[in-house]
């Protein structure tokens, strides 16, 4: 009987299945932006999205800078948002959740209606690094169907993971199934909303890390995002900064590529 259960347990044993393995996964994060410059995001990210075709500022060269949202659950401010950009004639890119889609209809419909790009934050918002490549795409896709429903838009093209976590099995199945990754040069915490710092936190912290080229991340959350938002777009005008698309970034890069490929 000894042996049998010795037997009975090595047969279990190499009967679980082994844990399934991830991609390495990766952190968005960099060294904030000062005086102008760029931020610093290391080699390594710069050659990740270079390899992939994804984005995280546009030229640096060129004062264009780019806004987008990120929205995950109303809680009373996009409205404000969508009146100061209709407002100031600024185009954003809003990044939603499924969630967000049905729970927000009508704000969604606004957005489209104004002219704004609705972007994909992923259907449930989970840690897209540890989904099978089946389980990104639906993500995905699930979110698409939804926006489709409710919008009559066909599909999203501009992609980005939720808590900025990633894997380059995430960027190949995004550029294999057409979606570009968007990523930041210009974010703060503003997405905690039991801390209310006002218009005046907001506003220092895009205004100091404000550079050519910047793709600035905001959550609709926080009121002091919606409160600042008015001022924050003046001065950008005031410093001779214009607010683009992420169409505008992409077209402007493939036509960069081009001059200076045909250059050399």
């Amino acid at each position: 009987m000894k042996w049998i259960n010795i037997a009975l347990a090595i047969v279990l044993l190499f009967s679980i299945p082994a844990p399934q393995a991830f991609a390495k996964e990766y952190h968005w994060g960099f060294t904030k932006s000062k005086n102008g410059n760029p931020p610093d995001v290391g080699a390594e990210f710069e050659g990740l999205l270079k390899n992939y075709g994804a984005f995280y500022r546009g030229n640096p060269e060129k004062k264009v800078i780019y806004l987008t949202f990120d929205n995950g659950f109303e809680a009373g401010y996009t409205e404000k948002i969508l009146d100061t950009l209709k407002k100031e004639d600024v185009k954003a890119t809003f990044f939603l959740t499924g969630h967000y889609l049905t729970s927000a209809s009508d704000l969604v419909k606004r957005m489209v209606k104004d002219g704004h790009t609705i972007g994909n934050h992923s259907d449930k918002h989970p840690n897209m690094a540890r989904l099978s490549r089946e389980g990104m795409l639906r993500e995905w896709q699930n979110f698409d169907k939804k926006l489709k429903e409710i919008t009559g838009i066909n599909r999203t093209y501009y992609v980005r993971p939720p808590e900025g976590i990633f894997s380059t099995e995430l960027l190949e199945v995004g550029n294999e199934n057409g979606y570009t990754h968007i990523f930041w040069s210009i974010a703060f915490r503003d997405w905690d909303t039991d801390q209310k710092k006002g218009a005046d936190y907001a506003y220092n912290e895009l205004i100091s890390q404000l550079h050519p080229g910047a793709i600035i991340l905001m959550h609709t959350v926080a009121e002091h995002n919606a409160d600042a938002l008015p001022d924050f777009i003046k001065e950008a005008k005031k410093q001779g900064y214009t607010f683009g698309t992420l169409d505008d970034l992409v077209f402007d890069h493939l036509v960069d590529d081009y001059l200076w490929g045909k250059a050399s």
